[in-house]
């Protein structure tokens, strides 16, 4: 039986890639030396593959960036303001993707949001009615012969035409209906050019097709495909879905000429009923996405031999259910995990071996269960007993239908926070973090080394939070943070004082372009050891008369952002971290921090990608579980939450469900689409739309900043608009954060008189 992996992992394992791509955006490389980097990071990922034994290995997953981003820039979809800059290829492709400031001019970067239902950020392209649609680039094909110089023979992958189009922005006249064939036609040149080069297999990803679809979305793939493999020649094509099942589709896609259909049995609920109900055709094969790409636990042999025995097809490869992105490279980069714990995970490479393991075990039939590998892996699912917490559970079990609810309500509370804090119209503020420059690392790393005490650690951030005080106190912010220089990830460090976690050393996955989160794993219950922040916002607020912000994870981000059990419900897990976070809200107000920001940056993530299935699986004990969290504190107390790069216009009457009193979005990437959304819902809590944009290094100028704060009033009212930036500022510099908040009080302060 034959394996197949959609992705792999592509910052290397040592994080190569972001480290060259940062030394190239400050200048101290060539492009050269970055593509070099890449090129080494190519080759040991293919090899990897070729050694584990894996049938089908892609070509082209790799991305300086983003995918999405490549297929925008190799069919020459660059809007005009990014070739306007006469800058080379590479430093063009990183304009789309960052921005760009200096000489040349100053233009903001691409839109951003979350690929599907994962912590992953694609680039969104933008197609006006001057786009000049057309094959322009070589890059799957290079990244082809690559490999085959390599001696590893690979299917192409391809971010697919219609989940592209799906996913594009149109910003003239212009829609799919009017580009969709231009694109298709340039979709055959490039299938065409590959089948010329020899590439046996090329792969169409079009994970849109698990979304809720209707009939001119049918039609539209349809048409697109039947265009595509008409002119396909010698080529194989598989069709490659992800994130869910294809119900709305899956018998239009199974009459189409493709000769591979990939299909998810992890995410995909009705998968294995469509196969079941309607059959699958005899002279196609079935790519069964039975190896979990997004999560790191062992997969478990007995339930997936179930699953295929289910299927009951000949013609079947055992697949990875996404690519591999998603999780880390190797469990041989953790030295200082117990083996009592990493015998239960599988990274990437690890899951490479599974894929095998599980084949083979295939072939063997009912002989399957004596295997010295199937018994091994059962041994794995025989009970964790040290993860069960009896007295977590009981607090869960005690939680009743008032523990949601805070009184007064919100029109209530807002005349008392008004009268409370005396804010001017249009408070400033930040989203929390300030630049986490080296020395704030250093500090930390020596910390957790044993080459400072703890007296020495707490006095270094002490001097760090004062100093950050008196730069917000200049630049004339409003609401105050400390800084957070005493965290490593917003999740990790709370994971790091919660009971029920365990952590790494280099699990680094990619979140988006150069940034690679470490996310913690939940091994068993979830509760709080002691106070977590209470000591840095205290001693925060000493240092100013201005009010000062704590700043907590809510506890759907937390669960989002870590790799989460599968031996219980995401429902119980939630509800476990928000009782914890609610411990630490309840020290916070007690020690006289009465504005705490709770932030929920991916509540939007576990969000079943079908409308149908949000509140029934996700949204109804989501939005209570941040209730919980906040319910107890007094009405003088001013709960903030922030989310950021996702689309949250469909889903606004659930976030004012929130009950929060301050919601700051990010906005400044998506021009600020939401504000319409906000408008129509009447939406009733006091909103920060993000002014600026913190993952590009450029500095927003006032004009801009007023520019956005104008549109703003006119879908917000004045008496509930902040002004903040659309994220936290941990990943910038010094010197551009300090320019952008200045301008951003200075475009405030316009803005009032």
């Amino acid at each position: 039986m034959n394996t197949a992996v959609i992705g792999y992992p592509r910052i290397g394992k040592n994080r190569e890639l972001k480290f060259a791509s940062e030394k190239f955006f400050s200048a101290s490389i060539e492009a050269g030396e970055l593509l070099d980097v890449a090129k080494t990071i190519r080759k040991e990922n293919l090899l990897a593959q070729k050694k584990a034994g894996i049938t089908y290995i892609s070509s082209n997953d790799f991305s300086f960036y983003d995918n999405v981003l490549d297929t925008a820039y190799l069919f020459n979809i660059i809007p005009a303001r990014y070739k306007a800059l006469g800058l080379p290829d590479l430093e063009t492709y990183f304009a789309m993707a960052r921005g760009y400031q200096g000489l040349k001019g100053n233009v903001k970067a691409l839109a951003m949001k979350k690929w599907f239902n994962t912590n992953y950020h694609y680039l969104v392209p933008e197609i006006d009615d001057d786009t000049d649609i057309r094959l322009v680039g070589t890059k799957p094909i290079d990244e082809y012969e690559e490999a085959k110089a390599l001696g590893v023979e690979t299917k192409v992958a391809l971010i697919g035409p219609f989940t592209f189009l799906k996913l594009a922005k149109f910003t003239g006249k212009k829609t799919i209906a009017d580009v969709s064939n231009i694109l298709t036609a340039e979709y055959v040149k490039l299938i065409s050019a590959l089948a010329s080069k020899g590439v046996a297999l090329i792969e169409f990803d079009e994970p849109y097709l698990v979304r809720d679809l209707d009939a001119s979305d049918v039609k539209l793939f349809k048409d697109i495909y039947t265009k595509i493999l008409a002119e396909k020649g010698a080529a194989k094509a598989l069709l490659q879905t992800y994130f869910g099942d294809v119900r709305d589709i899956y018998t239009e896609v199974t009459l189409l000429p493709f000769d591979l259909i990939g299909l998810d049995f992890v995410e995909g609920r009705k998968t294995l009923e469509l196969i079941k109900i309607n059959g699958f055709p005899k002279d196609k094969v079935l790519v069964a996405g039975l190896v979990n790409g997004k999560n790191i636990w062992r997969n478990d042999y007995k339930k997936t031999l179930s699953v295929l025995n289910e299927i009951g097809l000949e013609n079947v490869v055992i697949g990875t259910s996404c690519s591999l992105l998603h999780v880390p490279y190797t469990l041989e980069s953790e030295t200082k995990l117990s083996e009592e714990y990493k015998k239960h995970f599988a990274f990437a490479e690890e899951k490479l071996g599974e894929l095998v393991e599980i084949a083979a075990l295939a072939e063997l039939g009912e002989d399957a269960k004596n295997s010295d590998i199937y018994k091994k892996n059962q041994a794995l699912f025989e009970g964790r007993r040290d993860s069960v917490d009896e007295e977590v559970q009981a607090r869960v079990a005690a939680i009743t239908d008032a523990d949601y609810i805070r009184l007064p309500a919100f029109g209530e509370r807002e005349k008392i926070q008004k009268g409370v804090f005396d804010l001017p119209l249009f408070p400033t503020t930040t989203i929390g973090s300030f630049p986490q420059t080296q020395d704030v690392r250093k500090n930390r790393q020596e910390f957790k080394k044993g080459l400072k005490t703890k007296e020495e650690y707490n006095e270094f951030n002490q001097k760090k939070i004062a100093e950050c005080i008196r730069l917000q106190e200049e630049i004339g912010l409003d609401v105050l943070v400390h800084g957070e220089f005493e965290r490593n990830d917003m999740v990790e460090y709370f994971g790091e004082h919660l009971n029920g976690y365990i952590f790494t050393e280099k699990a680094w996955v990619q979140s988006y372009g150069t940034r690679n989160v470490k996310p913690p794993i939940i091994w068993g219950d979830v509760s709080r050891k002691q106070p977590i922040t209470v000591e840095w916002s205290v001693y925060a607020k000493s240092c100013t008369d201005k009010p000062v912000k704590g700043m907590l994870t809510g506890p759907v981000t937390i669960l989002n952002w870590s790799f989460s059990r599968e031996d219980i419900s995401i429902k119980e897990s939630i509800l476990q971290i928000a009782l914890a976070i609610r411990d630490e809200v309840l020290d916070l107000e007690a020690n006289g921090i009465n504005i705490i920001q709770i932030d929920e940056a991916a509540l939007r993530e576990k969000l079943p990608l079908r409308k149908s299935d949000w509140y029934s699986e996700y949204l109804d004990f989501a939005i209570p579980a941040f209730r919980l969290v906040h319910s107890k504190v007094s009405p003088k107390t001013q709960i903030h939450t922030h989310m950021c790069y996702s689309e949250f216009t469909d889903i606004i009457p659930a976030i004012d469900a929130m009950d929060a009193d301050v919601i700051t979005f990010e906005a400044s990437r998506s021009d600020l689409q939401i504000l319409d959304s906000l408008k129509e819902n009447n939406f009733k809590t006091e909103v920060g739309p993000g002014v600026y944009d913190i993952h590009s290094p450029r500095v927003p100028s006032v004009e801009e900043i007023v520019a956005a704060l104008t549109k703003m009033r006119s879908k917000i009212d004045d008496s509930k608009l902040w002004v903040n930036p659309d994220c936290g500022l941990k990943t910038r510099g010094d010197e551009e954060t300090k320019k952008s908040l200045i301008n951003l009080v200075a475009a405030a302060k316009q803005i009032r008189g």
